[in-house]
């Protein structure tokens, strides 16, 4: 079945104390991104990054024995606003692969990334959900919203913890 994300199952809200450009920069520039993005207690190490509607972002985190690969494909970029990507699992070479965690998880992920500046302060919303996905692989991503949402907060807090480096 294909479709595109309609209503996304997935919607993440964070304020962040920095200004909008900073926050967007986190997201736009490999060396930052290495510091933050991830699950806690993963080492990120990137393969290539090419920012740019049509690039890509391939990455690998690692933990003791874990090794995942992943990537972006940026659809859309709106500067200092937006950001609208596929995420998926890959392989080494950056094919898309299905999860190591769970067989049926949709092996792509739309997410649109939008940033909103007041007072000096940036919120983010991240919202997403799959698309070209099966109806087993859609409702197991349903079903794992929350511990989606758990690792997001996660994440985020090491954004916030690296942005108060800046």
């Amino acid at each position: 079945m294909t479709q595109e994300a309609k209503k996304p199952d997935l919607v993440i809200t964070r304020e962040f104390n920095a200004p909008k450009e900073l926050v967007y920069k986190m997201w736009t520039e490999a060396e930052h991104l290495a510091h933050w993005w991830g699950p806690k207690g993963f080492e990120m190490e990137i393969a290539k990054f090419d920012f740019r509607p049509g690039g890509v972002f391939h990455y690998v985190m690692r933990m003791n024995d874990v090794e995942m690969w992943g990537k972006f494909l940026y659809r859309e970029i709106t500067a200092p606003d937006r950001i609208v990507f596929i995420n998926c699992f890959s392989d080494k070479e950056g094919n898309i692969a299905r999860s190591p965690f769970m067989p049926v998880w949709p092996l792509e992920i739309l997410n649109t990334l939008t940033l909103e500046e007041e007072n000096g302060k940036t919120k983010l919303t991240l919202s997403g959900g799959p698309i070209n996905a099966t109806d087993e692989e859609l409702q197991a991503f349903k079903d794992m919203v929350p511990n989606m949402q758990q690792g997001f907060g996660g994440t985020f807090e090491q954004l916030d913890a690296y942005l108060a480096t800046m």
